[in-house]
């Protein structure tokens, strides 16, 4: 595909997170819309910030707020505090369909209602990454920490391949990103012997080799 030297239009939407304390994360997002074709260089047309803190025990929003930096219209930036109705939201449930209900259309900003929604995710993974951070042994994770993921994508439906590689032995945040696929995971728990295989077969033995009479099975 070919393409001109200077790009018609320029659109970047990033997110940072940080650890805060009292067991909350904040996140902050940014979109930034540019032409880089017009004069002066590099005019900015929007550049929106939303930051949100959030509590990780239940995932509830817990402080919000919006700013403009760069906007087409002086009104733009009356706004914003609209977007402090984001405190009180969970993002583990029913956050996207919240946020249109609030934001969407004439009772928001269209930049600022995007940053919200995108919002969800980027604070799903910025939590899973704090989690992450302070497992003293991220092999003994719990497979059942994982259940919030689940049905977010076709790794997490209910007979993917994220559910089959928890149940074949695989432990979230270990090992080697990409995740190897299933059959790796697969091939281990079948090469794993059984906890007390080996104490069976030397009892089994014993007993073949003790030459006194053995009481009759019971038919149950």
């Amino acid at each position: 595909m070919t393409r001109a030297a200077i790009p018609l239009h320029r659109r970047t939407v990033t997110f940072s997170a940080y650890e805060e304390d009292r067991g909350e994360i904040s996140v902050e997002a940014e979109l930034r819309d540019e032409r880089p074709w017009e004069e002066p260089p590099g005019g900015v047309v929007h550049r929106m910030v939303l930051s949100v803190r959030v509590r990780l025990a239940d995932m509830v929003i817990t402080a919000a707020e919006a700013g403009m930096r760069d906007f087409p219209h002086a009104e733009c930036p009356l706004i914003a505090p609209a977007f402090d109705g984001l405190v009180g939201l969970s993002v583990a449930a029913g956050y996207n369909r919240a946020v249109q209900e609030r934001f969407r259309g004439v009772s928001g900003c269209t930049h600022l209602h995007e940053l919200a929604r995108a919002l969800g995710p980027a604070v799903v993974q910025s939590a899973i990454s704090a989690r992450n951070r302070h497992a003293p042994d991220p092999s003994a994770n719990d497979p059942r920490s994982s259940a919030w993921v689940m049905n977010s994508c076709h790794i997490w439906a209910p007979d993917g391949v994220g559910p089959r590689k928890l149940e074949a032995g695989w432990r979230p945040g270990t090992g080697p990103r990409p995740v190897p696929e299933l059959g790796t995971f697969e091939q281990r728990s079948v090469q794993r012997p059984e906890r007390g295989a080996g104490n069976c077969a030397t009892s089994h033995d014993a007993a073949a080799d003790d030459p006194r009479p053995t009481a009759p099975h019971s038919a149950d």
